[in-house]
């Protein structure tokens, strides 16, 4: 007996499509015929949290789309994007699925790249540390006022990436009251927003707490360079910071902090500097030479060493930090450190030179490259550098 797919009854097209976990799965079953498009939401609400696609950099074949490398499918998916494809335009982070993209103009604007959503935070000319804003003073835009008071100046672009990172609370569709930290580069401070304002404000004893910033059950965590952890509640009007001193005192070069589970995780990442030599040009390359991964035991409180991730895998880089199971998706691996280049300013503007992506096996130390990205070749990529964003598609 041959069964005529095409006409199931739309009840039953509804209930499979609840019970795929994947958004790549979902888009499938929805594009198999008109009758199963038309029997199932457009826009899923069901979905779990997603596996990180990794945006690669504009290409000039696709000006107006950006590329996404999918590990599960180990496809490229093409998204139309043309606020991130200017030169101009750099990306300071994605969480909850939103990019944050910011150009060589006062404005910040969040992006969701799946449903097209948009929402704009304060601007940068908003910033308590900045004096004065004007257009007209040409390449000294920005007035700003340093921590210990003195005044100085900077350009559109020079302000533009002034930021190292902004983390959201929660995604934005589902939770307007969501509030924002963004980490500044050079003087190492916490500023904050809430959905609405019409500025950021500093989160006062925070400052040198600017290696990563994670949400957690209603409080930001922010770590320094040696793993002191600074607990951020931003809900009132006068933010509360506790301080975490911890015995163990870490070196490294780079710390991320990772919610997984009930365990706070802190990812150090050692770098190595290498003189690269080619025909009529040479230049330095930073190369990730190794991880370490610590829990956060709180009696002490102190960083304990963490020899196995088991199943959890983790994506660290420009993104918010993230801990997924592996054994929820096809083509990954436990145990592993997913990670992209977020440190090389030398990345900026299309400058030369390798970004520092790959897969770290916490087993052996060894680094994978990932398959969109061969490791060991002189593949160059531009600027801005490749960065996880969850797909999110509500």
């Amino acid at each position: 007996m041959c069964v005529d797919w095409t006409k199931l009854p739309p009840e039953l097209l509804e209930s499979i499509s609840e019970n795929l976990k994947l958004y790549s799965d979902y888009l499938s079953f929805r594009a198999v015929c008109r009758g199963w498009r038309s029997s199932t939401p457009k826009t899923p609400s069901h979905l779990p949290p997603q596996l990180p696609w990794l945006m690669l950099p504009p290409s000039q074949s696709y000006q107006s789309h950006r590329a996404f490398y999918d590990l599960s499918t180990n496809k490229l998916r093409f998204l139309s994007l043309p606020e991130s494809s200017n030169p101009n335009k750099r990306h300071c982070g994605s969480s909850h699925g939103w990019l944050v993209v910011l150009d060589e103009s006062p404005s910040i604007l969040l992006l969701n790249p799946l449903s097209r959503a948009k929402l704009h935070l304060p601007s940068l000319s908003s910033f308590p540390n900045v004096h004065s804003f004007n257009y007209s003073h040409i390449g000294k835009e920005y007035s700003l006022r340093s921590p210990s008071g003195d005044l100085y100046t900077r350009n559109l672009r020079q302000m533009r990436d002034s930021i190292k990172k902004i983390v959201l609370s929660v995604n934005p569709s589902k939770e307007l009251r969501f509030v924002a930290i963004a980490i500044l580069n050079q003087t190492g401070e916490l500023v904050y927003c809430k959905n609405g304002d019409n500025s950021w404000r500093f989160i006062p004893g925070a400052q040198s707490y600017s290696e990563d910033v994670i949400y957690c059950e209603g409080l930001f965590y922010a770590v320094d360079k040696h793993g002191g952890i600074a607990i951020c509640d931003v809900h009132d009007d006068s933010p509360k910071v506790s301080i975490v001193q911890t015995r163990t005192q870490l070196d490294g070069d780079m710390q991320y902090l990772i919610n997984s589970g009930d365990e706070l995780l802190l990812i150090t990442r050692h770098l190595d500097l290498e003189f690269s030599l080619e025909p009529h040009q040479s230049y330095l390359v930073y190369r990730t030479k190794r991880f370490e991964v610590s829990r956060l035991v709180w009696s002490g409180p102190h960083w304990e060493r963490v020899k196995s991730l088991y199943d959890k895998m983790v994506f660290i880089g420009e993104n918010s930090s993230l801990s997924l199971s592996a054994s929820d998706f096809t083509g990954c691996m436990g145990n592993c450190i997913y990670f992209t280049d977020d440190y090389s300013e030398s990345n900026y503007d299309g400058s030369l030179g390798e970004h520092d992506i790959g897969i770290y096996k916490l087993w052996d130390g060894s680094i994978e490259p990932l398959p969109c990205y061969p490791r060991n070749s002189f593949f160059r990529m531009g600027w801005p550098t490749p960065l996880w964003v969850t797909p999110t598609p509500c």
